[in-house]
């Protein structure tokens, strides 16, 4: 079965809105593992709006404690500032069981496109070696379609992470089909490459179910934004239990 990792961005977001301590990152996402998540998935950026360094080592001991994983995102280029020391300082602090690379800029509302795998190559293929020293497995934040795929995999790299933000724009559209097609074809050869598949951005109840059931073979999906929507109106428990029944539906399919 696919396993679901929760993104806490958002619960951070509203903390750090306001000040203080309020929500709890951390009793949030002790609900959502008691609900069953199978991992909590963080994006510490240098603007500090999300998750913050000094939020990490609860986290990575709750993870611990739960036999779960930690998933953590970023961009590996972003230089370390005041309040951040940079994503192979923060991991090597915390060993997350996975690391997420992505090229966001620092001023970049959301995480919107992957890796291209052209001029950056060799300068990438260092930063996975890097994350990959400590023992994370390595991920790739990937467009749908993207060229050269396969070059993940000589990079260093364990897995992808297909962007589905396009797929889920396309979903409530009604004209999923050509997205969800270039998806399946970026698993399969993720797939053929020897890497494993992982997914996410925008995901919800509604798209999950027909994205699982035309892209097989996923590993993870990492949700946070539309997951924390919903759990305003029917609570974290209820709302993670919606998603694993999805996920377990698609397993047994």
């Amino acid at each position: 079965m696919t396993r679901l990792s929760v993104n806490v961005n958002k619960v951070a977001v509203l903390r750090n809105s306001r000040g203080g301590r309020e929500p709890d990152v951390l009793e949030a996402a002790r609900a959502c593992l008691d609900a069953g998540a199978h991992g909590i998935t963080v994006h510490p950026r240098p603007d500090r709006r999300h998750i913050v360094a000094e939020d990490l080592p609860g986290l990575a001991a709750l993870a611990a404690a739960y036999h779960v994983e930690l998933n953590i995102e970023g961009n590996p280029f972003a230089p370390p500032r005041p309040g951040y020391p940079g994503l192979l300082a923060l991991c090597e602090q915390v060993r997350p069981a996975q690391v997420t690379l992505v090229p966001d800029a620092d001023g970049q509302l959301t995480s919107d496109h992957g890796f291209a795998f052209d001029a950056e190559d060799r300068a990438l293929a260092g930063q996975v070696a890097a994350f990959a020293a400590l023992g994370c497995r390595v991920s790739l934040f990937v467009d749908a379609g993207v060229r050269h795929l396969e070059r993940a995999a000589a990079l260093g790299a364990h897995r992808i992470e297909i962007y589905t933000g396009p797929y889920a724009e396309a979903f409530a559209a009604g004209q999923a089909g050509s997205a969800l097609q270039a998806c399946a074809d970026t698993a399969r050869r993720a797939r053929a490459a020897g890497l494993g598949v992982n997914a996410g951005h925008d995901l919800s109840q509604a798209n999950l179910g027909a994205f699982l059931a035309a892209v097989p073979d996923v590993l993870e999906v990492s949700i946070g934004h539309a997951l924390v929507g919903e759990a305003l109106h029917a609570g974290l428990p209820a709302t993670v239990r919606g998603y694993l029944d999805i996920l377990g539906r698609a397993g047994m399919a």
